[in-house]
């Protein structure tokens, strides 16, 4: 699968990824100590909060969840296959994320809990978004599945067996990705606080402009091979 990937994958993959590292770090540093890029705390919290009767946090971690839940719907709705092609709606994607995330800033700013369920529906977006383009190889906003798959390619590696190095590397770029992210995120908001959101907000942006751009190209370019 990993070699039917564009060249380019690597790099957009690395920086998803950096993305959601700043992402949740600024929700585990916000008012809430809140993962949002991943559910698997979350629900775990869910039911503890349900045992111990504490009906307004249960409130809070079920938004947390629906809301990753209607992102990747979302994504679902906007890119419609589950095999990268170009044109397949990936910059109105990364513009919606980037919208979630300033919705998401203004509301923590404001210290309204409901900016997390922002921030969780814009990883559930980018999380769907890239799975789907991948066939499920990448994911960018947590860590577990592509921990376990290093682990397991690093095993087989020692018992002798061939691994697919490229794979492998993208891994790492994940793995990278998500550690700077978390570094640079945490920093910055020990500095200016939510204002960090404005990057992940711009590099989003930026995203959506480069593949608009790159996808305009390549129709271009196919157009005047066929003239």
């Amino acid at each position: 699968m990993t070699q039917k990937l564009p060249a380019w994958i690597e790099i957009g993959a690395f920086v998803l990824a950096l993305i959601a590292g700043i992402i949740n770090v600024v929700g585990l540093l916000g008012f809430q100590h809140q993962s949002v890029s991943h559910l698997t705390g979350t629900v775990s919290l869910f039911s503890l909060k349900i045992i111990q009767g504490e009906w307004l946090l249960v409130q809070h971690f079920a938004g947390v969840m629906l809301s990753f839940f209607l992102g990747a719907m979302l994504s679902g709705l906007i890119i419609q296959n589950a095999t990268l092609r170009l044109g397949r709606r990936y910059s109105a994607a990364l513009l919606l994320e980037s919208l979630f995330l300033i919705f998401a800033l203004l509301m923590l700013q404001g210290n309204y809990s409901a900016g997390d369920f922002w921030a969780s529906a814009a990883c559930g977006l980018q999380n769907a978004m890239v799975s789907t383009y991948s066939g499920a190889v990448i994911r960018t906003t947590h860590v577990t599945g592509t921990v376990t798959d290093l682990g397991a390619m690093i095993g087989q590696y020692l018992r002798g067996h061939q691994i697919d190095k490229r794979k492998l590397g993208l891994y790492w770029l994940l793995l990278s990705g998500f550690i700077v992210g978390g570094l640079i995120g945490a920093y910055v908001f020990l500095q200016i606080g939510y204002h960090i959101l404005w990057l992940p907000i711009a590099i989003t942006q930026l995203l959506a402009a480069v593949y608009g751009w790159y996808w305009f190209k390549q129709n271009t370019n196919s157009d005047n091979s066929h003239t």
